[in-house]
């Protein structure tokens, strides 16, 4: 598990405001791609379908726990230290915490129409559901973009790198401990998809710099052909969509 951070306020004593925030900025980009993917990948599925409807569906959960997950971290690490730290962000603070407010209600709307669309594919079900995940996407993508102008410049400023850092280690040991529910390949595509968010002409370095040596010689040896798998799984019969 993650280790325990400490309550909002000063720095602990050893630690410096100043942190690399970019890593943000490949996380929404993947949130940006598969909620754009996702209301296609659902109204593709033909009715009565439900071999296909229980693979779309399957990648929906994951979609969905992944954004509860990413905005409860953030809630939890980020909000009152932005506030304690630089009272000036307060308005947009706020802003954000009421936009994953919206965002969760949204989400309590969409997740019930999950297992009754998988179970049928219901082409009734399916256009509703794919709807209502169209409204959270173009919800989500104008919180994303206010969330990189108007709160990564200041957490770049005056968190630490050990609390920016505690957000990735929170969400994998978050991961790890629902393997059993999201299925043994969650860490694989949680990374190839962080890869996959980077730029071609970028990558090779990207992962020399970022992923550590012995999770680089993993993910060649095993973590890529899961992830691979998954995304022949989800695109069939075309290539996967790029993300940038």
């Amino acid at each position: 598990m993650a280790k325990r951070l400490p309550p909002p306020g000063p720095l602990a004593a050893g630690q410096h405001p100043g942190c690399d925030t970019s890593g943000m900025i490949l996380v929404h980009r993947i949130f940006r791609w598969l909620y754009r993917e996702l209301p296609e990948l659902v109204r593709e599925v033909e009715p009565g379908d439900t071999a296909r409807s229980a693979v779309v569906g399957r990648y929906a959960h994951l979609d969905f726990f992944a954004l509860h997950m990413h905005h409860e971290t953030e809630d939890m690490v980020l909000w009152d230290r932005l506030v304690a730290r630089e009272p000036a962000c307060t308005l947009h603070v706020g802003q954000m915490r009421a936009q994953h407010a919206e965002v969760a209600v949204r989400l309590a709307r969409i997740e019930p129409q999950l297992e009754p669309w998988v179970g049928t594919a219901d082409p009734r079900l399916r256009d509703a559901f794919a709807a209502d995940i169209e409204e959270l996407r173009d919800l989500l993508s104008a919180h994303l973009g206010q969330e990189e102008d108007d709160i990564l410049p200041v957490a770049g400023e005056v968190m630490s790198q050990q609390e920016w850092d505690f957000m990735e280690e929170h969400t994998r040991a978050t991961l790890m401990a629902h393997r059993k529910e999201l299925g043994k390949d969650v860490l694989a595509l949680q990374l190839g998809l962080l890869i996959a968010s980077v730029p071609e002409a970028e990558r090779e370095e990207w992962v020399r710099a970022n992923v550590p040596a012995p999770i680089r010689v993993l993910y060649l040896l095993l973590m890529k052909r899961r992830y691979d798998s998954a995304m022949r799984e989800l695109y069939p019969d075309r290539p996967v969509p790029t993300m940038v």
